[in-house]
């Protein structure tokens, strides 16, 4: 990570601020409302409006994945150190049911899960973890289930 951005994501409130005026969640309209002091959780919803609608009325497809793209990227970077290489590798959605008003997506990472992708990382070997991510409006129902696929590697030496 470049030192403008460890600046900026230099703590929880930081990352989730800067997350929250970023271009591509600001003209999505994705706010970041909750972000563990630790990066071992956080929530991103989005309100409908007319610039995230699509034609027949319900969330635009693409607005509802970037509300979760870089999520678990960022967490695990954070958790992780500047020690390791963390990009996202691939990703799929599927569209459940139509998404209407505030839809809401929460990202955890336990400690566990840093633990088994430390070990298994440790020698230099390249991990792919894997996450599904639901997306789901104001009555729990879901609206999408994102499935993502992350590149982890510890640098050398």
């Amino acid at each position: 990570m470049n030192s403008t951005l460890r600046r900026w994501f230099a703590s929880a409130g930081a990352m989730r601020r800067f997350l929250s005026t970023f271009a591509p969640y600001l003209g999505a309209g994705v706010k970041v409302t909750q972000l563990a002091d630790d990066f071992s959780s956080a929530t991103v919803e989005m309100r409908q409006h007319w610039y995230n609608t699509n034609y027949v009325g319900t969330h635009f497809g693409g607005s509802l994945y970037s509300m979760v793209d870089p999520m678990y990227m960022l967490l695990l970077m954070r958790r992780l150190g500047n020690d390791y290489i963390v990009w996202d590798k691939s990703a799929s959605i599927d569209f459940m049911r139509p998404g209407k008003g505030t839809v809401t997506a929460r990202f955890e990472l336990t400690d566990e899960r840093v633990a088994v992708i430390r070990e298994a990382t440790a020698t230099g070997e390249k991990m792919l973890p894997e996450w599904d991510v639901d997306i789901v409006d104001a009555s729990g129902a879901c609206v999408a289930r994102v499935h993502k696929v992350l590149y982890v590697r510890r640098k050398k030496a």
